[in-house]
């Protein structure tokens, strides 16, 4: 079983780094800024301008080590990795039954119903938290009362498309509860949600909530190509050139549990401020250099929360996840299973 182990994610403008025997090296401005052994790592992640020797890469091609390059604001720019482990039969069955509409809808509803499901965990975990009088907590309870009516609905879906519109009218019930999960922190203002904003990233909320999202797709990403699955073949995200669908697919259930429990624990523990987040020229939301260390540092450390998978029954971690959803995806798609079971949070 493969074991969690560290992504070394680079924020540092103008680094370089090479490779030293069976080390990475990270150096800036003629400085050596950290070296760490290449079998502690399961991925680089680098941000902006930084450089690479051809040996390093070469070295982590080889050793399975994804190196994945965003831009400084976190957009995905591409990726570099070694040979794929899986075979060729494994992939054929994925491609198969990726264009089966019944098999593909029944993936993407489990996929959707788990995504919703521990959506709703979110909630029902907020509002216990909250004071009995505070006002608050009945919006939770609301909202997760009608993600609970989503999960029923999703049970009956006979067509792809309706599992897709139910997920979007889960996700407007659910974003519209965001701002009840905040705790009366003195930044509560700066960091109310209005509505979701990508491309680019409107207010402090999206920019946070974006950069997580990267950061777990990058681990989902990385669990498919592990897996032996092609991260671009999914079930309920469509196809197209450039478009980690299944690693997208993946993420979903993970959305919730990850990324967004985390993005209100450093605002509710005031880990991070309204004033590390700037506003660019074009309305551009983005985190400064300490912000976005403090974010890389708290995910990095969430993933190594323990916890007992829900399938499995096994002792992992969260940073694991990704990796046993795409284990199991496999295993349907090579017939030892007969269904894909999605990840539920037990909340």
């Amino acid at each position: 079983m493969k074991t969690h182990l560290n992504t070394l994610y680079v924020t540092t403008q103008g680094s370089y780094l090479g490779r030293r025997g069976e080390a990475v090296v990270i150096r800036c401005e003629k400085k050596t800024l950290g070296h760490l052994p290449l079998h502690n790592l399961s991925g680089i992640v680098c941000f902006g301008r930084v450089g690479f020797s051809p040996a390093l890469l070469g070295a982590c091609a080889d050793k399975g080590v994804a190196v994945s390059l965003l831009t400084e604001r976190g957009r995905f720019l591409a990726s570099v990795r070694g040979f794929t482990p899986g075979n060729v039969l494994l992939r054929r069955a994925q491609y198969r039954l990726a264009d089966d509409p019944d098999a593909a809808r029944e993936v993407a509803r489990r996929i959707v119903t788990a995504k919703v499901a521990n959506s709703r965990t979110a909630l029902v975990r907020a509002a216990r938290d909250c004071e009995t009088d505070d006002p608050r907590a009945s919006a939770l309870r609301t909202a997760a009362g009608r993600l609970g009516a989503s999960i029923i609905e999703l049970r009956q879906a006979s067509e792809i498309n309706q599992v897709r519109g139910l997920e979007g009218e889960a996700a407007t019930h659910y974003f519209g509860a965001f701002d009840a999960m905040l705790s009366p922190v003195p930044d509560r203002e700066a960091f109310r949600f209005a509505r979701r904003s990508r491309r680019p990233p409107l207010d402090p909320i999206n920019a946070l909530l974006s950069f997580l999202y990267t950061l777990l797709l990058h681990d989902a990403r990385s669990a498919c190509e592990a897996a032996g699955l092609d991260p671009a073949v999914g079930f309920l995200h469509a196809d197209r050139p450039g478009k980690p669908s299944l690693a997208l697919d993946l993420m979903e259930e993970l959305r919730a549990f990850v990324a967004d429990r985390l993005a209100f624990s450093l605002i509710n523990r005031r880990q991070i401020a309204a004033s590390g987040f700037k506003t660019r020229e074009n309305g551009a939301v983005e985190m400064d250099d300490a912000t976005r260390k403090a974010v890389l540092v708290a995910y990095q450390q969430r993933k190594r929360d323990a916890l007992t998978h829900p399938v499995l029954d096994e002792s992992t971690t969260v940073g694991m996840i990704p990796f046993l959803q795409a284990a199991l995806m496999s295993r349907w798609l090579r017939g030892d299973i007969d269904a894909y079971p999605p990840f539920l949070w037990k909340g």
